[in-house]
C-alpha cells in the first residue's frame, strides 16, 4: 500500500493542464465492444481505474493498441465467449465499477452477459436497478446461476421502447442507450441523465452509425440500427479534475492558471466556488486562479446561509463536494453542504475536524462548515483516503496545512487522478510517494 508523504505550507504557482474525463473514458472504451471494427480514442488519462477496464478489455479478447501515452485504438472483431462466462471474469469485474458499462454494449452484440456487483468507491449504496430496469423493458431477462454469486442476463432479439427512468442515472443511462441503439424499433429514455460525458457518448455512437437526437436534454430517441462500424473520438478534459485544480489555487496558490478547459462543458462548477467567495477569472479556453488571501461566502438574496447541495446535470456533480468543504474551511462565513445522492461521502470530515476544521456533521447527508477566514491554518496528521474525491479533498487540506501530513491508501486518488504528485510538485507542492 502506498501513501503520500505532504509538507504542508509550499504556494503553488503555474500553469497546468487536465486530463482526460475517467467517466467519459469508462463509457467510450466500452462503446468500443458495439463493433468489430476499429475505433480510436483520444486523450485517454493514465490512471488506475482506466488501466484496470483496457487489461479486462484485453483479457476478452479486445486487440488494444497504444499509439501514444493518452491515445489507443481498440478492435472487438474475436471476443473470447468462453472467458466472458468464467469465474475469472467475473473476479476481474467485481473489482471495477467501471466493468457494469460492459454489460450494455456485450447484450446488444452478444446477447448475453454475466454479471456480479461491481466494486469502487465505498461512498454509500450505488444500486444498478435502474441499468436493469431498462434492459428489462427492452427485453432481457435475468436469471441467477446456481452455486455461484453472479446473474446471467440474456436477450434473444432488443426491441425498441419508451421508458422512463426511476433515477438520472449517469452509467445506467450510457448503459442502456448502448444496448438501445441496435435494438429492433426506437426507443425514447425520459429522465435521462445528460452530462457532457454522455453527450459525447452519444456523439461517438452516432459517428459510428447509431441514430441518437435529443442530445443534452433528458429526453433521449433512439432508432435502432442494425450494426456500427469504426469511428474516432477525442475525450473532453475532466471536469472534476478542473474543479479540483481551482480547489487548490484557492486554498495554497499563488497564481495558477488551468489550461484548456472545456468552459463550455463545466457546467455551474466555476459558479459553486464563486458562491464560496472565490475569484475565478476567464481567459479564452483556461480559468485564471489569482492568489486568495481573502474570500467571503455569500448568501441569498433573502440573506440566509448559503447552501450547496448535489444534484443530477446540470446541477452541481457530487464529486466536487468534498473539494468544496475544503475550501469553505478558510472562507469567511458559513455554509451548508447537503450530499443528497450518497450516505456515506461526508464521514471523511472527521479527518478535517482533527486538523483543525470547525465542521458540524449534521447527519450522513448535511454538513456546517464555519470558515476559519485564514486565521487558523489547519494543521498536518495522519489520514487515510477513502475513496478518490475524499482522497484528493485530504491532499489539498494536507498542502494547505501547517506541518507534515501522511496520507495512506492513496491507490483511492491514483483511480482517478493521474501522476497527480508530479505535476503538483512541478508547481511548488513538496509531495513524496513512499
Amino acid at each position: 500500500m502506498a501513501s503520500f508523504i505532504i509538507e504542508g505550507g509550499h504556494l503553488l504557482k503555474g500553469t497546468i493542464t487536465p486530463q482526460g474525463a475517467k467517466n467519459e473514458t469508462l463509457q467510450v472504451i466500452c462503446a468500443s465492444l458495439l463493433t468489430s471494427e476499429e475505433v480510436t480514442l483520444r486523450n485517454i488519462p493514465d490512471i488506475r481505474d482506466v488501466q484496470n477496464l483496457i487489461q479486462l478489455m484485453k483479457d476478452i479478447g479486445v486487440k488494444v493498441q497504444k499509439l501514444s501515452r493518452n491515445d489507443y485504438t481498440f478492435q472487438a472483431d474475436e471476443l473470447n465467449l468462453g472467458y466472458l462466462e468464467s469465474d475469472e471474469f467475473v473476479r476481474s469485474s467485481a473489482a471495477l465499477r467501471g466493468s457494469v458499462l460492459m454489460i450494455g454494449p456485450l447484450l446488444a452484440r452478444m446477447g448475453r452477459a454475466v454479471i456480479t456487483k461491481p466494486g469502487g468507491d465505498k461512498i454509500g449504496r450505488r444500486r444498478l436497478d435502474t441499468h436493469f430496469l431498462g434492459f428489462e423493458k427492452l427485453g432481457a431477462t435475468f436469471n441467477r446461476i446456481e452455486g455461484r454469486d453472479v446473474y446471467e442476463i440474456a436477450a434473444r432479439q432488443l426491441t425498441g421502447t419508451d421508458m422512463l427512468l426511476d433515477e438520472a442515472s449517469v452509467t445506467g443511462t450510457a448503459n442502456i442507450i448502448m444496448a438501445a441503439v441496435v435494438a429492433k424499433g426506437t426507443t425514447t429514455i425520459y429522465n435521462a441523465a445528460c452530462e457532457p460525458y454522455i453527450q459525447q457518448l452519444c456523439h461517438l455512437l452516432n459517428r459510428m452509425g447509431a441514430k441518437i437526437s435529443g442530445i443534452a436534454s433528458n429526453l433521449l430517441t433512439i432508432e435502432g440500427v442494425e450494426t456500427l462500424h469504426g469511428a474516432e473520438h477525442t475525450v473532453l478534459p475532466d471536469m472534476i479534475e478542473v474543479g479540483s485544480f481551482i480547489g487548490m489555487a484557492v486554498m495554497c496558490g499563488d497564481g495558477i492558471r488551468i489550461k484548456d478547459v472545456s468552459l463550455k462543458n463545466l457546467g455551474i462548477i466555476p459558479d459553486a466556488f464563486r458562491r464560496l467567495g472565490v475569484r475565478i477569472e476567464t481567459e479564452g479556453d483556461d480559468l485564471i486562479v489569482p492568489r486568495q488571501n481573502h474570500y467571503e461566502i455569500q448568501s441569498f438574496i433573502d440573506g440566509t446561509i448559503m447552501t450547496l447541495a448535489d444534484a443530477p446535470w446540470p446541477g452541481l456533480t457530487p464529486d466536487l463536494l468534498s473539494v468544496l468543504i475544503v475550501v469553505a474551511t478558510q472562507a469567511r462565513g458559513s455554509v451548508l453542504f447537503h450530499q443528497k445522492m450518497f450516505e456515506s461521502r461526508l464521514f471523511f470530515v472527521d479527518k478535517l475536524i482533527d486538523m483543525g476544521a470547525q465542521i458540524i456533521l449534521c447527519d450522513p447527508h448535511r454538513a456546517v462548515v464555519v470558515g476559519h477566514d485564514r486565521k487558523l491554518t489547519l494543521r498536518g496528521g495522519r489520514m487515510s483516503s477513502p475513496d478518490i474525491r475524499a482522497g484528493i479533498a485530504l491532499l489539498i487540506a494536507a498542502m494547505s496545512a501547517k506541518g507534515t501530513s501522511r496520507i495512506d491508501n492513496i491507490e483511492q486518488i491514483d483511480r482517478g487522478y493521474e501522476n497527480i504528485e508530479a505535476r503538483l510538485n512541478a508547481l511548488g507542492a513538496k509531495i513524496e510517494r513512499v
